[in-house]
């Protein structure tokens, strides 16, 4: 296992391409494109290959149309797939992407042909990749406040990941955190709880966060190449 995980980060180990206007050069083979349409830049991370910006699909990748939810009472009662914009604000696709429940991830179908949501495993090659869970979230943060809430500490984003603080509704259909935090799920499940991770503004952690109950919670996807 020593030998897969790599303790530290420089440019040589991460590769992207910083050119274009929103810092990666877009060609055909540089980017992904959803079923709707939407294109992602890609950040290739020690072996992995990662969309470098947070999933916003309102149809899972065979065509089935995902259910848009603004009203709270219906977020928290619903057992089938379902997304929002946070705030019900749809301008925050374009920098934040959607918030999925967890029965959107449950389809193994949100992320594009050839992609799939990361399992527990595979954050843990990401962050011990980046130097282990206490440091990693900086290296995987946008750098800067334009985004994220002062202080970002800790924030380089070496790595290409470009985390960014989309937030997350609550089970009770609650907007809370953007600017502050961001959390994407994993595929892993336990008894009662999801895995999955969380960054936030006030640390460079990246916490293995363990969202109890989480299946009407809404939160980011990050895709990962199969």
């Amino acid at each position: 296992p020593s030998a897969i995980f790599e303790n530290k980060i420089s440019e040589k180990n991460v590769h992207f391409y910083p050119v274009g206007k929103r810092g990666y050069l877009q060609t055909e083979s540089d980017v992904v494109k959803d079923i709707d349409g939407n294109v992602y830049k890609k950040v290739k991370i020690g072996n992995q290959v990662w969309l470098a910006e947070n999933l916003s699909t309102t149809k899972l990748n065979d065509g089935t149309n995902i259910k848009l939810l603004s009203d709270e009472r219906l977020w928290s009662k619903i057992s089938v797939g379902a997304y929002c914009w946070y705030d019900n604000n749809s301008d925050n696709k374009i920098t934040y992407g959607a918030l999925y429940n967890w029965y959107t991830i449950k389809t193994g179908k949100v992320c594009p042909e050839g992609w799939h949501v990361p399992s527990d495993y595979e954050w843990d090659l990401l962050v011990n990749y980046l130097g282990g869970s206490i440091s990693a979230g900086g290296k995987m943060k946008e750098s800067g406040t334009m985004h994220w809430a002062d202080p970002n500490v800790g924030a380089t984003n070496v790595s290409g990941f470009k985390g960014l603080p989309a937030g997350e509704r609550t089970g009770q259909g609650i907007f809370m955190g953007i600017n502050y935090a961001g959390g994407w799920w994993s595929s892993t499940v336990g008894k009662n709880q999801n895995w999955g991770r969380y960054i936030y503004s006030g640390g460079s952690e990246v916490e293995n966060y363990d969202f109890f109950n989480p299946k009407r919670r809404g939160y980011s996807v990050r895709c990962l190449k199969d």
